[in-house]
């Protein structure tokens, strides 16, 4: 089946019905014209995430195993996949991004709870592009275990790293500093050439897109200093409206 995944036509070769099913959002109406990628998943691949991946169904380990060979395949087409948590605010895009445990879901979602016009584009696995104007990013079946997100592109305007701290506090990153940062937050291809485009695309996101780091604690007041750096506007607290 073609699929249309980060304004892309991909043809995804699955054995398991799984896959269509976790996918069908992305379904093309289209299924003659020519793609851009044709994905399958070996025995041996699948086999080595099965041992990976105890209790699961074989229909969720290829799916796993299919979104990898996807992401690997992405960069030459300008593309990759940025570990994140993608917002859309009033048209715009900002990517959360922080190890696990540091509270990103939560954050996010105080986001959502506390700024109306915030929508969630993809908890955990969004696709980036890089175009001439802008860096654009994109909603993907593949979301995370919250399953939250939509089929929704938008242009990336920030980045925020997070950390957990007792206080809440923010800075703006030089671009060597985000991108020690961004580094753990990307998956690097095996072969040479994907790998050396995914390093030109992450030298290019910390070039263009502003970067930021928050220490934070789980609160409100977390939200403001997040949403006031990313965007430029002042937060109002819906409590006190």
């Amino acid at each position: 089946m073609i699929y249309d995944i980060a304004g892309l036509r991909i043809a995804i070769n699955n054995r398991c019905k799984y896959t269509e099913m976790f996918c069908k959002a992305y379904l093309s109406e289209d299924q003659n014209s020519p793609v851009d990628l044709t994905v399958a998943v070996t025995n041996e691949e699948f086999y080595e995430e099965k041992a990976q991946s105890e209790g699961f169904s074989d229909g969720y380990i290829e799916n796993i195993c299919l979104y990898r060979a996807i992401c690997r395949q992405l960069p030459t087409l300008e593309r990759m996949l940025l570990h994140s948590a993608v917002l859309s605010y009033n048209g715009n895009g900002y990517a959360f991004l922080g190890k696990s445990g540091t509270g990103k879901s939560t954050h996010t979602g105080l986001w959502l709870k506390n700024i109306d016009g915030t929508k969630i584009v993809n908890g955990d696995k969004p696709i980036l592009q890089s175009t001439e104007k802008c860096f654009l990013a994109y909603g993907t079946p593949w979301m995370g275990k919250e399953g939250l997100g939509e089929n929704s592109v938008v242009p990336l305007k920030g980045l925020c790293f997070l950390e957990q701290a007792k206080e809440n506090t923010v800075v703006r990153l030089t671009p060597a500093e985000a991108a020690s940062r961004l580094f753990g937050q990307i998956l690097f291809p095996q072969d040479a050439e994907n790998a050396a485009k995914t390093l030109e695309l992450a030298d290019k996101l910390v070039t263009e897109i502003p970067a930021y780091l928050l220490r934070c604690t789980i609160s409100e007041e977390a939200v403001q200093k997040s949403f006031e750096a990313l965007t430029g506007e002042r937060y109002v607290s819906k409590n006190l409206e």
